[in-house]
């Protein structure tokens, strides 16, 4: 073991629990905030184009939440597989699983990219476009689709970092992105007047940079994980590794991306302006959801490492703070949310009274249901980096996928538009009620695990 890996199992299983949560949740946190804020920004420049133009942005959003969906199954499933793996000081082998992520989103964006400009018309109509949505919807997602490939790969290399610990180097390359491309936005759209192209354009490119700073972190050698394609592995147990403890991120992110489509079709009955207030209420929510993922995710590393190496003290006393911290912050942030809602409407239509409207009394409901959130989300990740994968993909699939698609086939049939705006908040209510027996039998679970490591320690059987 070299130095740096010393130091750096060190630093992942003494450091104090609160300390170390906190030095890797910042980071994080503030890269989760700069990708909420850069996707808001799209919404808001391009809201200033039209009601129909918001729209498209929604629509969009579906194909984005598919890459991100694969992304993160395999970042997420590389990431913490390596952090359990460098815990056990098994470091050639977590280089493996890292690299061959990597290279797998590659292959998967370039497939995207190919089959999503083939059939662009029909994609578009399928997830949810009206015929005055769809021109701009497809001038938006021909470059989406375009930079699928590089926006995959990112997703890989910033779990691969964080999953390591590294959190601060993941922060640096998305966060400059981030402004990079809200630097970009107003001037592409209006400055040289591409409309939404140009907001298309400028997310791109961001993500292009995000990519390669990124990838330098790992050609400098900052990393302890080794991308040459020397190490993408022949085996397929580490391709089923990854599949299998990364699929909890593809049923979150992919059934966010089901929901959204589902939520389009629903809201379209009602309009363009429904389209866009629901649209404007997903960016609004994705901005205070990134800041719980993004705890989570300083969150995750912590106890795989430390599960990893059996300090199951440890692992017990990170879920306790974070459980205690994300909640008292969501309490803040739904309180100035439920207050500020129609603000918050007016910033991206103050001139479209409908949008306000249906947005408001979406936007509050989903307040009342952000408090809730903390167990859910970190009983996804928990169950992820422990590698208890059936666990894990059961609670990412209930939010959106077990709880929400039957509600929103089911709501707006009984209560209309009400229907569309509360289908969200009380899939959060029951998520909430099926999470918390869960995260009892975990934690007993663990306890009983900590009994046998201990007797077979006593009795000289551990390595």
């Amino acid at each position: 073991m070299t130095g740096q890996e010393e130091a750096q199992y060190k630093k992942m299983t003494e450091t104090p629990i609160p300390k170390l949560i906190l030095k890797l949740a910042v980071p994080t946190i503030i890269s989760m905030l700069i990708t909420s804020i850069y996707n808001m920004a799209d919404t808001f420049f391009v809201s200033q184009l039209g009601t129909s133009a918001t729209g498209a942005v929604g629509i969009v959003f579906s194909i984005m939440a598919i890459i991100q969906a694969v992304g993160f199954m395999l970042g997420m499933g590389a990431g913490s597989q390596l952090s359990r793996l460098l815990g056990q000081k098994k470091n050639k082998e977590a280089s493996e699983v890292g690299a061959t992520g990597f290279y797998c989103a590659f292959a998967f964006g370039i497939c995207l990219t190919i089959f999503g400009l083939i059939f662009l018309d029909p994609l578009m109509s399928l997830l949810g476009a009206t015929p005055t949505i769809l021109p701009y919807a497809r001038d938006y997602a021909s470059y989406i689709l375009i930079g699928a490939s590089i926006m995959c790969a990112s997703f890989v290399l910033n779990n691969i970092l964080r999953g390591e610990g590294k959190a601060t180097l993941a922060m640096v390359g998305i966060a400059t992105g981030g402004i990079i491309n809200i630097i970009l936005d107003p001037i592409f759209i209006f400055g040289l007047k591409l409309g939404i192209s140009g907001a298309a354009i400028a997310t791109v490119l961001s993500q292009c940079i995000s990519f390669f700073i990124l990838l330098s972190f790992f050609i400098r050698k900052k990393s302890l994980i080794h991308l040459s394609i020397r190490n993408l592995s022949k085996k397929p147990a580490v391709y089923g590794g990854i599949l299998k403890t990364g699929l909890p991120s593809l049923c979150r992110q992919g059934l966010a991306s089901v929901a959204t489509v589902a939520l389009n079709v629903n809201a379209a009955i009602y309009g363009d302006a429904a389209v866009a207030a629901m649209s404007i209420v997903g960016r609004v929510f994705m901005l205070l959801l990134s800041v719980l993922l993004g705890f989570g995710q300083g969150f995750q590393p912590v106890v795989g490492y430390n599960y990893g190496a059996r300090k199951f003290d440890r692992v017990r006393g990170s879920i306790k703070f974070s459980l205690y911290c994300c909640t008292g912050i969501m309490l803040v942030l739904a309180t100035l949310g439920f207050i500020f809602a129609p603000q918050l409407m007016m910033l991206f239509r103050k001139d479209d009274a409908e949008v306000i409207a249906i947005g408001t009394l979406a936007c509050r409901a989903q307040c009342v249901a952000l408090v809730l959130s903390p167990v859910s989300v970190l009983c996804n990740m928990l169950f992820q980096c422990t590698g208890k994968a059936a666990l894990a993909t059961f609670v990412s699939a209930c939010r959106q996928g077990i709880c929400f698609l039957p509600l929103i086939v089911i709501l707006p049939r009984i209560i209309g538009l009400y229907g569309v705006q509360l289908t969200q908040p009380l899939a959060d209510v029951i998520t909430l009620i099926l999470c918390v027996p869960l995260l009892s039998r975990f934690l007993k679970g663990l306890k009983v695990e900590e009994e046998n490591y201990l007797k077979k320690a006593a009795a000289g059987e551990t390595a």
